[in-house]
């Protein structure tokens, strides 16, 4: 059930390439969140950015009721989240969106590239709980990119590849030696640039593997009400903040060309 309430920044970790964790809390127990939800923030400043900002919901404590999200500076918006200080209030609007797909999963692959790898450490946590350890593959252009990332190896089997080779393998994330082995998986999830996306698709569908991807198109209301987000499915045109930001990709139209 989707709830809007004043959350307390609790931190921020900066990090290079203007991107920062943000860790908030709220003063009661947190609604149940599905891997592959996000939420939709009110930032602060109302006169520059009137408009909520979606973010992904990278991690969630429910013991400490806390939220952890890992954000990008792209524009006005994440520049002022990025100044936040602890102890300030962040109005949230959650848990938004549908979620990934983990029952009867043994076997799943996970694949982010740059900070689209976000989403998909809460689904690798959910799936450690389920005693299934995932394997995941992640890219950066170069290992600096990649640094923030290790967290992952607590629940998952972490690979890496980087455009100039300083960490991991060399070359783009379908060029990683883990794709060789691409049908020794069961389910496949990706997030990140969506030429990515697009390829890895592509080698699922080859390889006769089911593949889930999570969009990151424009959403601004978050409740499918200002159609700002739509995209084309075989079902017709669809919100992807209503009826994604999960799609499996044999149901979006034109995503994939073989």
């Amino acid at each position: 059930m989707k709830r809007i309430y004043d959350f307390t920044v609790t931190s921020i970790e900066p990090f290079l390439f203007n991107d920062f964790e943000l860790h908030v809390s709220l003063d009661r127990d947190l609604e149940p969140i599905y891997p592959g939800q996000f939420v939709n923030v009110l930032v602060p400043d109302t006169q520059k950015t009137f408009l909520r900002r979606p973010i992904s919901i990278y991690d969630v404590d429910y013991r400490a009721r806390k939220l952890r999200f890992y954000i990008r500076i792209v524009g006005n918006g994440t520049q002022i989240l990025g100044k936040l200080q602890k102890g300030d209030k962040l109005n949230i609007l959650y848990p938004l969106g549908n979620s990934f797909t983990i029952e009867h999963v043994q076997r799943p692959l996970l694949i982010g590239g740059g900070c689209g790898i976000a989403p998909l450490f809460y689904l690798a946590k959910t799936f450690a709980r389920n005693h299934v350890r995932p394997t995941v593959l992640t890219g950066g252009q170069t290992a600096a990119a990649l640094s923030w990332i290790n967290d992952f190896e607590t629940f998952a089997d972490l690979h890496r590849i980087t455009n100039d080779g300083s960490m991991g393998e060399q070359g783009l994330i379908t060029d990683h030696s883990i794709m060789k082995k691409i049908k020794t998986f069961d389910r496949i999830y990706t997030c990140g640039p969506e030429a990515m996306m697009k390829a890895v698709a592509k080698m699922a569908v080859i390889a006769d593997i089911p593949c889930e991807v999570s969009l990151e198109n424009t959403m601004a209301c978050g409740i499918g009400a200002c159609l700002c987000c739509v995209t084309e499915t075989v079902q017709g045109n669809q919100c992807v903040c209503t009826n994604g930001p999960i799609f499996d990709i044999c149901k979006l139209k034109n995503f994939i060309k073989i």
